[in-house]
C-alpha cells in the first residue's frame, strides 16, 4: 500500500488545532533543522500536540517532550528513555496525556487515543458511537501490554536477546528464572538483565510474565479450553497465579477477558472451576 501526502509541511494550514506526529516503522532518523523548526512552530500555535508510536522520537528531538510523561511502542521504549533521560517514559500505558501533550503506544493504540480525543471534543456519546461502528472497545481494559510474543520472537535467534525471546515463547512452562535464562543466552545474569533493560526497557522477569500473559490471552480468545488448562499451558502453574497476573497487567480476570472476546453462540462458556475461581 502506498501513501501520499495531501500537502508539504510549508503548505499546512496554520495554526493547527491538533498536531499528531505519526511514527514510521522502526526508529525515525533525527529530523532536519527545517522539520524541527516547523514542528516547534506548529506545536507552539496548536491547542494540543502529540505522537503515535515512534513519532515520540521526532517530538523529543524537537525538544517538545522535555519533562513530560510519554509512551511509545514497547520495543523502543527503552531506547527513548536512554536517548532522552529527561522524559518520563511509561511502558505499560496505551496512551499518556500530560497537559496539552499526548503520546500513544504502538500501532493500534492510536485508535484508543483517537477515541479519547473524540470524547474530549465531542462527548462520550459520540466516542461510544464511533467505537461501536468500528466494533472495538471505547476503552481497552487495563494497560497497554504491548508485547506480542508470537509476532516479535525471531524464527532465527542469533543475538542473546533473540535467543531468550524465542526460548521463552517455545518453553513457557520451563524454569525461566534469571539464572536459567542467562545460561540459555550464554551470558552472565547481570549482563542479561542489562541487555533486557537496554533493548526492551523491562526486566527479564517482567518480560517472562508478559509473554506468558500474551500466550494465555491468545488461548482465551481462540479456544474453549478450561482456564486451568490455559494457566498450565502458559506457564503460570495455577489459576490463582494466572488471575493475579491478569489483574496486575490487564486489569481484568481471565474469565472477564474471555467473555469480552466471546462471540454469541460460540459455545465457549466458562467452566465451573473458572467461574468459581476467577470471576
Amino acid at each position: 500500500m502506498r501513501y501520499l501526502p495531501d500537502a508539504g509541511i510549508h503548505e499546512a494550514v496554520q495554526p493547527c488545532d491538533t498536531l499528531i506526529v505519526a511514527g514510521p516503522y522502526g526508529i525515525p532518523p533525527r529530523p532536519s533543522d527545517a522539520v524541527t523548526q516547523w514542528l516547534q512552530e506548529q506545536a507552539g500555535n496548536s491547542r494540543r500536540y502529540g505522537s503515535t508510536c515512534t513519532g515520540a522520537f521526532l517530538l523529543a528531538h524537537a525538544g517538545l517532550l522535555a519533562g513530560r510523561r510519554v509512551t511509545t511502542h514497547w520495543e523502543y521504549a527503552g531506547l527513548l528513555a536512554a536517548d532522552f533521560p529527561d522524559l518520563r517514559v511509561e511502558l505499560d500505558r496505551i496512551f499518556v496525556r500530560d497537559g496539552p501533550v499526548f503520546c500513544s503506544a504502538g500501532v493500534s493504540a492510536a485508535i484508543d487515543l483517537a477515541f479519547a480525543l473524540i470524547e474530549e471534543d465531542h462527548g462520550r456519546a459520540l466516542a461510544l458511537w464511533v467505537a461501536r461502528r468500528l466494533v472495538v472497545f471505547l476503552k481497552r481494559p487495563g494497560g497497554q501490554s504491548q508485547f506480542s510474543a508470537a509476532l516479535t520472537a525471531q524464527t532465527t535467534a542469533t543475538s542473546p536477546i533473540d535467543r531468550i525471546r524465542l526460548h521463552i515463547l517455545e518453553h513457557p512452562r520451563s524454569d525461566l528464572g534469571l539464572e536459567a535464562l542467562a545460561e540459555v543466552a550464554r551470558v552472565s545474569p547481570r549482563h542479561l538483565a542489562r541487555l533486557f533493560r537496554a533493548e526492551l526497557g523491562v526486566s527479564p522477569a517482567a518480560y517472562v510474565e508478559l509473554t506468558r500473559i500474551d500466550i494465555a490471552r491468545r488461548l482465551l480468545e481462540e479456544s474453549a479450553a478450561p482456564i486451568k488448562a490455559i494457566a498450565y499451558a502458559a506457564g503460570f502453574g495455577s489459576t490463582t497465579t494466572l488471575r493475579r497476573a491478569f489483574l496486575r497487567r490487564i486489569g481484568v480476570t481471565p474469565l472477564q477477558y474471555r467473555l469480552r472476546f466471546q462471540t454469541a453462540g460460540s459455545g465457549a462458556a466458562a467452566d465451573d472451576e473458572s467461574a468459581a475461581d476467577l470471576s
